[in-house]
């Protein structure tokens, strides 16, 4: 399974490298099941045609609000988002996974469900910050599901 991912302050990429070696062990158990490769998308990335499909992680920072009146000014993630959107990668998206802090109400998970919504793929899950042990067995087994039955 192919993730694209951007992360600000280090927790979506701590949560997608233990989710990459839980994927590793259930795959040594169950060689039909599927390991995970990571791409970390950042400013500096150029653009470029994916060809392969893949799962988008990206955390919220939105600019004040409720993130609905106001506040829906995306910020430090907008590299994933222009990403995805250039050379019909969009395509290839099998859906999103958002995290952020449940503090923040509205706002939580706000930037994945609109990449879910701009790119018409389903928001398929959530994870607080650096997310717990059992968001990564649960977001293995949602990821796996969605991935099998695409290349079925």
């Amino acid at each position: 399974m192919n993730i694209l991912f951007i992360s600000i302050e280090g927790n979506t990429r701590s949560f997608l490298t233990r989710l990459q070696a839980y994927a590793q062990q259930q795959h040594s158990f169950n060689p039909q099941l599927p390991t995970i490769n990571l791409k970390e998308i950042t400013d500096q990335t150029l653009p470029a045609a994916e060809s392969e499909p893949f799962f988008a992680f990206v955390p919220t920072y939105l600019d004040g609000g409720n993130g609905f009146d106001s506040g829906v000014k995306e910020l430090m993630t907008n590299a994933l988002g222009e990403y995805i959107a250039e050379n019909d990668n969009a395509k290839k998206c099998l859906g999103v996974v958002g995290s952020g802090n449940r503090n923040f109400n509205e706002q939580y998970c706000l930037t994945a469900r609109k990449y879910a919504y701009e790119f018409k793929v389903p928001f398929l899950a959530d994870y607080e910050l650096r997310g717990t042990s059992q968001d990564v067995e649960q977001i293995y087994a949602i990821l796996t599901k969605r991935w099998q039955q695409a290349n079925a």
